[in-house]
């Protein structure tokens, strides 16, 4: 099966859930496991070539420009880490579909199940650490949505609040630290990274891109000193527990660790920090995971802990210690997993976690107790399971490692925090299922049916079975995973048994035991003087320094962003100025090279009119009308201005535009005040005329730097005019760039068009289904009325234009391809023309003699666009490529046809749409029935009845 589809398999089987939840439990939970287990099938079909040491690869070129590639990638880490997702995932749906009440959304709290598990698997099988990234931040939201999916609690909320801020600041620093990453290797590929280790590690950025990624890896991993978000995550059900925290999310940091180990591992700073940092994790964790009532905080401080264990390992930098590392991930997944959802069925069944509460269970749950209890003693490092194995190996490593100039350090710490895992462990056991039975248990528990206990019960099975048979089991897996990890097809031999003779490692794992076993017994006055000592709270430093970042947050916006338009302006011109004046001065100024044109007359006069116009709306901009008037006039020299220099399509769309604009504010000032009130201060005046003419200044002399500078920028204008016929079939470059080469911007531009026309609609009428329309409709006018509504001059003058405008429209938009013109001229002389009608004759007459709905009219438009599109997937091609040729008909003469023409027709359609619902829906404020005759120079139709009957008579 194609990498791809492993990859995908989740993400589109997370819809099926949500659909079949009204087909019941059964049918939604059934979908989720489906799709799971398609994917391990999937899985398993690869591993035999894996487990040969081959790497299986999947590549599509996706966003080459940047270094985005969709490439997969699957070896012996990928193989592992896959496995545990899908395996453990399968298991975690058979245990929740029992577990969830009636009252949980089942097909919900699946949907975000598969999210999550699709995004873990797009992290263990990606070969491009942007497509990584990705992945990473999904895993951020999906277990956001998981932790909180008790969205009732509060300690749900808060702590799935807690895990997002504090993975995904950690993945904000990992982004930062892959992009240095890449930009060393000059690939964002990690088959590529991974092969230049000298490359990196002798870069002056090495450093920092290491300690970036590190601190992305420790937040998502629950290492020190970030554990704190794992144990008020817990909040979660606990299939979200036992799979996020146990075999997954928790385990995306050692991934990337483990994956990374070939590059950024075996140097003093890597050693230090990833080493030190577990160690302090692994007997923290284990320390305060003692003193936890709560079974999943109990277990939720015993996976930081062994989470740390796993970090030191890694950090430890050795073969044989990435080796035992990967094998103990492996035993991690199988008790953990076990041991959290063994949790789940106390609580479930004894409706409390409440350790202090619990004790004698194994009279009541003899099934449960036996798992837990084998899940327990695996935890604790007891022979024959499997989490024995895995700490001798870690026990054994230490005793190699140089910590500090000492060879006794390590050891010693590593062997006083499996002391208290050991405790923890036994604790788990002798508190929840040992000694007597109690009368007070908030309900009366036992075993429950086989669809709570089948999962954890397989776990323990492997805990055994890896425990008696670690080399059958899972020997050529740990191999290969180590061989990914090392980046050498010749590994460490993996060799695991329970006997190595009285070794060093031996006598440390007794002590261990023993020491926990005193820790059991100890318990009472341990936790006494635990409670009696001060200490720090993560969770209270964590409140308060979040509480100041939101005050201070709270603080900038306020001072920023308080609504006025003209501090944004002013703040933004500013810092143009600013870094505008910076490069002036830092940089090396343009001697003028080429001498200045002579201008005519006629161009000074424009400029003249022009600048008189726009000093005329500074000075004047409080009279609405009058900036309105002069508004059109510095639109018209405008326009006149693009004519002059050669730019007639952008001189025809600006004289287009600034009728429709003009029309469009004059409906808005049907409703405003003539003048506009006195706002601004004396001194924010002067402030904003300093930076105007500053900015203006700047902007002059700029363009004067440039246009008398005899430096040659390169531009793509080389590209369009020579490609604009040989490519697009045309000879205006302008429409064939807006229509073909920039197709996808003009596509998305027509839907921005029309939703803001849509959104204008649905404004107008929830407004004048309110009770503003009484206040619309007798309110007094704010301007002198003319006498006559419908002059009849207009009126006639406006019925002739009509074809002659549309008739224009149509000319301008054939012509488009070819000469200056296109679909969006035309659509607003058609749109003006139409507008022409409104304002002669009323809105009740036009309205009368629509017979198409704007927005169908929008609506189509955009359809022909993008079917025009898709028609080039047809041809091969992508999408929006146009073709052309030439067309002979009879008696026409041989004419040539594009297909951008179709999409024209779209863009000339959204356009005529558009512009006509925004207005019409403006101009419905302004319309009052009964203002004027109904029917502007037509014959009543009361008085023609009558004159029929006259005539027949």
């Amino acid at each position: 099966m194609s990498l791809f589809l492993i990859a995908a398999l989740p993400f589109l089987g997370a819809i099926l859930p949500a659909l079949l939840i009204r087909a019941g439990r059964n049918a939604s939970s059934s979908a989720a496991g489906a799709v799971s287990l398609l994917a391990f099938i999937g899985l398993l079909l690869n591993a035999p070539a894996v487990l040969r040491g081959e790497v299986v690869t999947a590549k599509l070129t996706w966003l080459p420009g940047i270094g985005l590639n969709a490439n997969f990638m699957l070896d012996g880490l990928g193989l592992l880490f896959a496995g545990l997702i899908l395996g453990i995932g399968l298991l975690i749906i058979l245990y929740a579909r029992f577990y969830l009440s009636r009252e949980d959304p089942m097909g919900q709290f699946y949907t975000y199940l598969l999210l999550f598990q699709g995004a873990m698997v797009g992290i263990v099988l990606s070969d491009n650490i942007l497509l990584l990234l990705i992945f990473w931040e999904l895993t951020s939201l999906s277990s956001f949505l998981l932790i909180g999916y008790w969205k009732h609690l509060p300690e749900g909320r808060q702590g799935a609040r807690m895990a997002l801020a504090v993975t995904g600041s950690g993945g904000l620093a990992m982004i930062a630290g892959m992009l240095i990453l890449g930009n060393i290797v000059g690939s964002y590929d990690l088959s590529v990274i991974l092969q230049n280790k000298a490359l990196i590690q002798s870069s002056p950025y090495y450093v920092p891109a290491l300690i970036l990624i590190l601190i992305g890896c420790f937040t998502k991993s629950a290492q020190f000193p970030f554990h704190f978000w794992l144990p008020h995550a817990m909040a979660a059900p606990t299939p979200v527990s036992a799979y996020l925290h146990s075999a997954t999310m928790v385990k995306a940091g050692l991934f990337l660790m483990a994956r990374m180990w070939p590059v950024l591992a075996g140097t003093e700073i890597w050693f230090y920090i990833v080493a030190t940092t577990g160690l302090v994790t692994m007997l923290l964790g284990a320390i305060i995971a003692n003193f936890k009532d709560d079974l999943k905080g109990l277990l939720a401080f015993s996976t930081v802990s062994h989470l740390g264990l796993i970090t030191m390992l890694l950090g430890i930098g050795t073969p044989i210690a990435a080796m035992a590392a990967i094998f103990h991930i492996i035993n991690h997944a199988t008790f953990k997993a076990a041991l959290f959802m063994s949790a789940g069925i106390v609580d479930h069944e004894t409706h409390t976690r409440d350790i202090k509460r619990l004790g004698g269970l194994r009279h009541l749950m003899p099934i449960t107790f036996t798992i837990a209890t084998i899940a327990s003693l695996s935890m604790a490092g007891i022979p024959p399971f499997n989490g024995f194995l895995s700490k001798e190996m870690m026990l054994e490593e230490t005793t190699h490692t140089l910590w500090a100039n000492s060879h006794y350090l390590l050891p010693v710490i590593a062997v006083l925090a499996a002391v208290f895992s050991a405790g923890y462990s036994f604790r788990y056991i002798a508190h929840v299922f040992l000694g007597p039975k109690r009368s007070d248990y908030p309900a009366t528990p036992h075993d429950p049916g086989p669809g709570l206990w089948l999962s954890p019960a397989f776990l323990v099975v492997l805990v055994v079975l890896i425990g008696l048979f670690p080399n059958a089991i899972v020997g050529p897996l740990v191999e290969s995973a180590t061989a990914a990890v090392v980046n050498d097809a010749h590994p460490p031999h993996f060799h695991a048994k329970l006997w190595h003779g009285f070794t060093p490692a031996l006598y440390m794992s007794m002590a261990a035991i023993a020491g926990g076993l005193l820790v059991l017994y100890a318990h009472a006055r341990l936790e006494r003087g635990w409670l009696a000592a001060r200490r720090p709270e993560a969770k209270q430093i964590f409140d308060s320094l979040m509480g100041a970042a939101t005050r201070t947050s709270r603080v900038i916006t306020d001072t920023l962003h308080d609504g006025a338009l003209t501090r944004y302006a002013a703040i933004f011109v500013l810092f143009s100025l600013s870094l505008a004046g910076y490069a002036y001065f830092s940089g090396t100024t343009v001697t003028p090279a080429r001498g200045t044109t002579d201008a005519s007359a006629l161009p000074i006069l424009a400029w003249v009119c022009l600048v008189g116009a726009t000093l005329c709306v500074v000075f004047f901009h409080r009279n609405r009308l009058l900036s309105l008037v002069v508004m059109g006039i510095i639109g018209l020299i405008v326009s006149l201005s693009f004519n002059y220099l050669s730019a007639p399509d952008l001189a025809l769309t600006q004289i287009s535009v600034e009728v429709v604009t003009i029309i469009l504010l004059l409906l808005a000032l049907n409703f405003m005040p003539q003048e506009t009130p006195v706002e601004s201060t004396t001194g924010r005046r002067f402030r904003d005329a300093v930076l105007a003419i500053g900015g203006g200044v700047g902007v002059a002399g700029l363009a004067y730097a440039i246009m008398t500078s005899n430096s040659v920028f390169p531009t793509i204008s080389e590209f369009h005019l020579a490609n604009s016929y040989k490519g697009g079939g045309g000879t205006n470059v302008v429409n064939v760039i807006l229509v073909d080469f920039r197709g996808f911007d003009t596509f998305g531009e027509i839907i921005v068009l029309g939703i803001a026309a849509i959104i204008i609609y649905a404004i107008t009428e929830a407004i004048l289904s309110s009770r503003v329309r009484a206040r619309l409709l007798n309110r007094k006018p704010t301007f002198p009325q003319a006498g006559d509504a419908h002059p009849l001059m207009m009126v006639v003058a406006t019925r002739v234009m009509m074809p002659i405008a549309l008739m224009v429209a149509a000319y301008i938009f054939f012509r488009g391809h070819n000469m200056p013109g296109g679909g969006f001229v035309a659509g607003l002389i058609a749109a003006i023309a139409v507008i022409m009608q409104y304002m002669a004759s009323g809105f009740g007459w036009a309205t009368e003699r629509q017979r198409l709905p704007y927005h169908g009219i929008i609506g189509s438009g955009v359809l022909i666009a993008a079917m025009t599109g898709m028609g080039a997937w047809f041809n091969g091609m992508p999408f929006l490529t146009s073709a052309f040729g030439y067309i002979h008909l009879e008696p026409l003469e041989e004419f040539e046809w594009a297909t951008a023409a179709l999409f024209d027709l779209g863009v000339f359609l959204a356009v005529v749409g558009a512009v006509m619902l925004a207005l019409e829906s403006l101009a419905r404020y302004a319309w009052q029935p009964g203002i004027a005759s109904e029917h502007p120079m037509d014959i009543n139709p009361e008085r023609d009845d009558a004159l029929d009957e006259l005539q027949e008579s």
